[in-house]
């Protein structure tokens, strides 16, 4: 389990959707200070917060941001791209971008900061990952969040004897700009933030934030054709 009241947190992300709600959370708890990062900074609203300039993809900035935030104890690796292109029609760019964003980025700032955690007596790390992890709807999306769902259950076994917890996050639609064109059922990113910050005091290794995605989880232990239908004949 890790303590939030007083931590020292890093958030990608932080400027809006999501990763500022988790940022308005962390303070709830009592966190003692949050990282909360953008492209641009200044975008970055909430008062007590410590903007940071962040590109997931680029090295050099992750290795910037890590070096500025050497106090920290728990890494949520929240922000991400969605693509969604296509395997057969889409230029092959948009799927590595996608990538880049979604797998790379995160690793990248994890191995940034897994030393960080480790010199500050050890912490947590906090991935966000979809529903679509489990759900192959979202060409490109849905892989690179497979593989991160893979990647974080291997840091999870690799990082636990190094005193560093690892919780992933999954979720369906979450009613952000990322989704505003979508019509469909869609979750209060505060409610998300507060069960995302929930798995990460409790240790929870896994944390399911809707009832979409609970239904999805529990279909893979069935035939391909419960979670998609067309495949039934």
């Amino acid at each position: 389990m890790t303590a939030l009241k007083g931590a020292n947190v890093f958030v990608t992300g932080g400027s809006r959707g999501i990763g500022k709600a988790l940022v308005e959370e962390l303070y709830v708890r009592g966190a003692a200070k949050v990282y909360a990062t953008a492209r641009d900074p200044r975008t970055v609203t909430h008062p007590d917060a410590v903007p940071v300039a962040l590109e997931v993809t680029d090295p050099a900035s992750v290795a910037a941001a890590a070096a500025q935030a050497e106090d920290v104890t728990v890494l949520i690796n929240n922000a991400g791209a969605v693509v969604g292109a296509s395997f057969l029609d889409s230029p092959i760019d948009d799927v590595r971008r996608e990538f880049e964003t979604n797998f790379y980025g995160p690793l990248l700032l994890t191995r940034a900061f897994v030393p960080v955690i480790e010199r500050n007596g050890g912490g947590h790390i906090l991935a966000m990952h979809s529903v679509l992890s489990w759900l192959a709807l979202g060409g490109s999306y849905s892989a690179s969040k497979a593989a991160l769902w893979s990647q974080t259950n291997s840091l999870r076994l690799e990082l636990e004897p190094r005193g560093i917890s690892v919780t992933g996050l999954h979720m369906g639609y979450v009613d952000t700009d990322l989704a505003a064109g979508v019509d469909a059922p869609k979750s209060d990113p505060r409610d998300i933030a507060v069960l995302a910050l929930d798995g990460v005091e409790t240790g929870a290794h896994e944390v399911l934030g809707d009832d979409l995605t609970r239904q999805v989880k529990a279909g893979l232990a069935g035939e391909l054709a419960g979670l998609y239908p067309q495949l039934a004949k």
